[in-house]
């Protein structure tokens, strides 16, 4: 099979989609000119750098027959078209009685490690999963950003996707038939027995980086990528807990109220699952700082595959 970036999976998803689905927009202040070559100017909007106007737009455009796609490249610049987002496009079909959709899909880049600071290295994923309304996808692989942003094109609802930077030029097998891939549906990377290792977005590949160290020390770790938060898929990761006993979850945003957090709750909670626990659940997550500039600093607030094995050891030392 071939492989492709992870960036080509992203732009092959849109314009099958495009080609699929006429009334599919796009709008962002930097635009792929593949699309634009392709498609015009009219489906392939460049727009001012004003994100509430244009997400605010893209709003309206969905709940007029559109299917919008919008790019606001960095997450942190969401922020400041959050009313839209939260207060407007989150909320409208409910406050419409369901008798309307807005399908709106939303891209954002996320993620550290490539040295851009505090204000450009977020991962808010977790913000967003406290918004009843929204459906948040974090694809770690090429394969898996081009199927869950074909269904996501074709969601009824409003949809996030992260994408991490540091993936931009991962290469990974993608065929070239269509596929698409269905949200709630976690997909076990790794088969193991010992420790299962829940790991969002780049971490996915840092844990099976520490999960094929920990093999050559005898201990066989199960990775689970959920690949869609919103909505989650519970009964897998469940399912594999109730079979390992132990639980790590690798969420490189901050520790406090982050995924894992939720994870693990919705693991405990469960009587069946919990009662099959050898050790407590532990979570391996960025520090609560800011993202430092200094290459060395950033490691050091970072997860990354030695501290997921150390989580791992401690878990089966327990």
């Amino acid at each position: 099979m071939r492989k492709i970036t992870y960036t080509q999976a992203t732009l092959e998803a849109l314009q099958e989609e495009f080609r699929r689905n006429d009334r599919v927009i796009t709008m962002s202040n930097d635009i792929p000119a593949e699309l634009r070559e392709e498609f015009g100017e009219e489906r392939v909007r460049l727009t001012p750098i004003s994100e509430s106007a244009f997400v605010g737009a893209a709003t309206g455009l969905a709940g007029s027959g559109f299917v919008s796609v919008v790019d606001l490249r960095m997450a942190t610049f969401a922020f400041v078209a959050m009313d839209q987002m939260v207060n407007q496009m989150a909320k409208i079909t409910y406050m419409f009685g369901g008798q309307a959709k807005f399908p709106v899909l939303l891209r954002m880049s996320i993620g550290a490690g490539i040295h851009m600071a505090a204000q450009h290295s977020i991962s808010p994923y977790s913000m967003y999963m406290n918004v009843p309304g929204l459906k948040l996808i974090v694809p770690s692989t090429p394969y898996d950003i081009k199927g869950l942003l074909k269904t996501a094109v074709r969601d009824p609802n409003p949809v996030i996707c992260f994408e991490h930077s540091a993936l931009a030029m991962v290469t990974g097998e993608v065929p070239e038939e269509e596929y698409t891939l269905p949200f709630g549906k976690a997909d076990i990377k790794r088969e193991g027995q010992d420790v299962t290792v829940v790991a969002l977005s780049r971490m996915v590949n840092e844990a099976l980086a520490a999960a094929e160290e920990m093999e050559s020390q005898g201990i066989s770790c199960e990775v689970v990528d959920p690949r869609t938060l919103v909505p989650l898929d519970v009964e897998t990761i469940r399912s594999c807990v109730r079979r390992t006993g132990r639980l790590v979850v690798v969420d490189e945003a901050c520790r406090t109220c982050s995924a894992a957090s939720e994870i693990i709750s919705l693991v405990v909670e469960n009587d069946d699952v919990f009662n099959k626990l050898k050790s407590p659940p532990a979570r391996v997550c960025g520090l609560d700082v800011p993202i430092p500039y200094s290459p060395p600093m950033e490691n050091y607030v970072l997860p990354d595959r030695e501290k997921i094995g150390a989580a791992v050891r401690q878990s089966v030392r327990k």
